[in-house]
């Protein structure tokens, strides 16, 4: 019965290209994108799962995020520009992109990962997000991303300059160590829990042997980011 449900509550691709891709014109293209192997073990019939696409909407996004933070900020230094850049495509922020268009209820997954909550998992959103973006490239080229982009960029760029999320907290806590003579930081997985396409990782983060904060996220990178922020916290550095 719950599973009828979840099916039931699945957006096609169709209905996803006239929501938020109308100029979409190759929807066996977008149904690939949206397709996690979970998927394609279950179901024979589909010819391809969206790694290959993810592949290329991943060198996609960092070339049309880099060329519109290039024009749109004409005088901001190239170190500035990396930073936004890795700010905008890092993982939580292609994801929270995913979930703000509702492309999680899209997704076709296998039944174990749905009853999961893969649908709301910021790897799968993120992964799913940049499949996406590889088949509105091979649809409508560069252009077409361009557009589509434009305006989500907008506020994310807007949002990250304002509260700061630019400021990679791992590089500020090495400055700090670096500054009072001690090694750099070293990061240790304390624990990692759940099934394997749903993993919750522990990390502790150490500078000369002592733990100074401790981090949990669903990839090690994202765990390992919040362990050096709860750092910082932890040492009252703010600026």
């Amino acid at each position: 019965m719950e599973n009828s449900k979840t099916e039931k509550e699945v957006e096609t691709p169709a209905e996803l290209a006239a929501r938020i891709l109308p100029e979409m014109t190759d929807l066996l293209l977008l149904s690939r994108a949206l397709t996690h192997r979970s998927y394609l073990n279950e179901h024979p019939e589909a010819i391809e799962d969206n790694e290959r696409l993810e592949f290329l909407g991943d060198a996609v996004l960092d070339f049309v995020v880099g060329a519109w933070l290039y024009n749109r900020y004409p005088e901001m230094p190239e170190g500035d520009l990396t930073r936004m850049r890795s700010a905008l495509v890092h993982t939580e922020q292609l994801a929270a992109f995913a979930e703000e268009l509702g492309i999680g209820k899209a997704m076709r997954l296998g039944r174990g990962e749905l009853q999961a909550g893969g649908q709301n998992r910021p790897g799968l959103l993120c992964d799913v997000f940049e499949a996406i973006i590889g088949a509105l490239y091979l649809d409508q080229d560069i252009e077409g991303v361009r557009k589509f982009l434009d305006p989500i960029l907008v506020k994310a760029a807007e949002d990250i300059l304002l509260n700061h999320k630019d400021e990679d907290p791992k590089s500020k806590l090495q400055e700090w160590a670096q500054g009072k003579g001690y090694p750099a930081p070293s990061y240790i997985t304390r624990s990692s829990s759940g099934p394997d396409h749903s993993k919750m990782f522990e990390v502790d983060v150490y500078i000369n042997g002592i733990v100074y904060g401790t981090g949990m996220g669903s990839s090690k990178q994202a765990a390992t980011k919040q362990a050096a922020a709860k750092a910082l916290e932890n040492l009252h550095i703010t600026d």
